[in-house]
C-alpha cells in the first residue's frame, strides 16, 4: 500500500498543478523547464515527491507566478526543516507534526475553532502542562515537559514574532471545563479576557488577534457533529490553505480547495453565532473573577 503523501507536499504539489493547468501546459512543457522527464513532474504535482528550492523557483518564474506569492511557496516547502526550532522536539513531533508546525510557521492567516478546549496557541504554561499530564500519549516526565515547550515555542513564534492574522473562537464548555484545578483555570481564563478585551478594543484597526466565545445558548453550530478545526491560509496564492483536524493519533490534514472552502464557511458561520469581542471579553471577565 503506497504511503499518503506529507500534506505540505500535496499542498505545493496541487498549487503547482493549478498554475500550469491555467497556463495550458502539458506535463512534457513543465518538464522542459526542468531538464527532466514527465513523470519527475507528475510524482511532484501528486506529492509523491519533492522539489529543491532551485526547481520550484525555476517552475514558479515561468509560470509567472508573483514574487509575493513564490516566497509563500517556498515558506510551505522548504522552511527551516533543518534549522527550525522544532527540529530540539523530534522526539515529540512527528513527521506530520513537524510539517504542520512548519506550515503553521509560515501562515499568514490562522482561525482556530475548539470547544471542550483552550486552543494550543492561547494556553497558559500550567494549563498547557495540566493537558500534557492528562495525555496518554506522554508516559514520561521528560516528554510532557517538551510537549509543553513545543506549545510555548509555537506561541513564541506565532503571538510574538510573526503575528499573523488570528481569529479564535472558543466554545463555552472549554471555559468550564476545569483543566489543572480552581487557580490554573482562574489564570487561563485572565488570559484570555486580556487577549479579548484586547481584541474587542483593537475592532476595526488593523487585523491582529479576534477571540469570541461561541455560548451556550447559541445552541446547534455549523461545526455540529464536527469537533476541533484548524484553518490555515497563505497570503499570496488564491485558494492555498490547509485543515488541520486533531485527533488522539496526531488528526488529519486537508488540503484540498473544495474541503478548505467548507470548512472556511463553517468557520465564518461560528463567528457569526458566537459572542461580539466586546461580549467575550465581558464574560471572560465575569467568569475570571468569580
Amino acid at each position: 500500500m503506497t504511503a499518503t503523501p506529507p500534506v505540505r507536499r500535496r499542498l505545493l504539489g496541487a498549487a503547482l498543478r493549478r498554475y500550469r493547468e491555467n497556463l495550458g501546459f502539458r506535463l512534457e512543457e513543465a518538464a522542459r523547464i526542468l531538464d527532466c522527464d514527465r513523470s519527475k513532474i507528475s510524482r511532484i504535482e501528486t506529492g509523491q515527491r519533492g522539489i529543491s528550492a532551485k526547481e520550484l523557483r525555476e517552475l514558479l518564474t515561468e509560470y509567472g507566478v508573483p514574487d509575493g506569492e513564490q516566497a509563500a511557496l517556498l515558506a510551505v516547502a522548504h522552511r527551516g526543516r533543518q534549522h527550525g526550532w522544532w527540529q530540539g522536539y523530534q522526539d515529540v513531533l512527528s513527521d506530520a507534526g513537524q510539517d504542520y508546525v512548519i506550515m503553521e510557521a509560515a501562515a499568514s492567516e490562522i482561525c482556530v475553532y475548539d470547544v471542550h478546549q483552550v486552543p494550543d496557541l492561547l494556553q497558559t504554561p500550567d494549563y498547557a502542562r495540566a493537558v500534557a499530564d492528562a495525555d496518554p500519549a506522554s508516559d514520561a516526565d521528560e516528554a510532557r515537559e517538551q510537549a509543553v515547550e513545543v506549545k510555548l515555542a509555537r506561541q513564541r513564534g506565532v503571538l510574538a514574532e510573526r503575528r499573523p492574522r488570528l481569529e479564535f473562537v472558543v466554545g463555552e464548555a472549554a471555559l468550564h471545563q476545569s483543566v489543572g484545578g480552581a487557580e490554573v483555570m482562574r489564570r487561563q481564563l485572565a488570559r484570555l479576557f486580556a487577549l479579548a478585551d484586547a481584541s474587542a478594543r483593537a475592532a476595526g484597526a488593523a487585523p491582529g488577534l479576534s477571540l469570541q466565545v461561541l455560548p451556550f445558548s447559541a445552541g446547534a453550530d455549523a461545526a455540529a457533529g464536527s469537533g476541533p478545526m484548524t484553518i490555515l491560509r497563505f497570503a499570496n496564492p488564491p485558494g492555498l490553505g490547509v485543515i488541520h483536524l486533531p485527533a488522539l493519533c496526531g488528526g488529519v490534514s486537508l488540503e484540498g480547495r473544495e474541503d478548505v472552502a467548507c470548512h472556511i464557511r463553517a468557520f465564518a458561520h461560528l463567528r457569526t453565532a458566537a459572542l461580539t469581542p466586546a461580549a467575550s471579553a465581558r464574560l471572560l471577565s465575569a467568569m475570571a473573577r468569580d
